[in-house]
């Protein structure tokens, strides 16, 4: 079977999707982010600080290429790994790409309590989160499935997922 990947804007359900996905599969949660901080051995938002979104975009890369070669896994990428197309090619190689979707008033209200959040240390964040949303959506719909996630808890989200991931 193919590998599932996650995409979609921060504050989507990447993540508690994974961990859902990973209990009903028993499949492996690989989330990008994490493992570059642990390559790297600092936070994104250190990584960003210090090197820029360009250089974090190459190691996003790099890591995308070297993961997505595992099988039965569960991949959650960043918001902005769509962004480039080499990383969309490597993680379709091996897996079915699934964006997950939510509206920006939900996204502010998941990510409002986590200041690691480079790119929404902003004045209006709910004003960024839209520019950013209306600029990287063609990129996050270019994924095999979209799933909305608005008003679905997590074991929600996970079941629509592999019920059609499964076909």
């Amino acid at each position: 079977m193919k590998n599932i990947v996650l995409t979609g804007f921060m504050g989507t359900g990447k993540s508690e999707v994974g961990k859902e996905l990973s209990r009903v599969l028993g499949w492996q949660v690989i989330d990008i982010d994490t493992e570059i901080e642990k390559s790297q051995n600092m936070k994104i938002t250190e990584i960003f600080k210090q090197f820029g979104e360009p250089r974090f975009r190459d190691l996003e890369t790099e890591m995308i290429k070297n993961l997505s070669k595992n099988k039965n896994v569960i991949i959650s990428t960043g918001g902005g790994a769509v962004l480039r197309q080499e990383n969309m090619d490597a993680l379709r190689e091996s897996g079915v790409i699934i964006c997950l979707t939510a509206a920006p008033e939900t996204i502010l209200k998941r990510t409002s309590n986590n200041n690691d959040r480079p790119l929404l240390q902003a004045e209006n964040p709910l004003k960024k989160i839209k520019e950013l949303l209306e600029f990287r959506m063609p990129y996050y719909q270019k994924a095999d499935i979209i799933v909305d996630t608005e008003n679905k808890k997590p074991f929600e989200v996970a079941e629509e997922i592999i019920e059609i991931w499964k076909k």
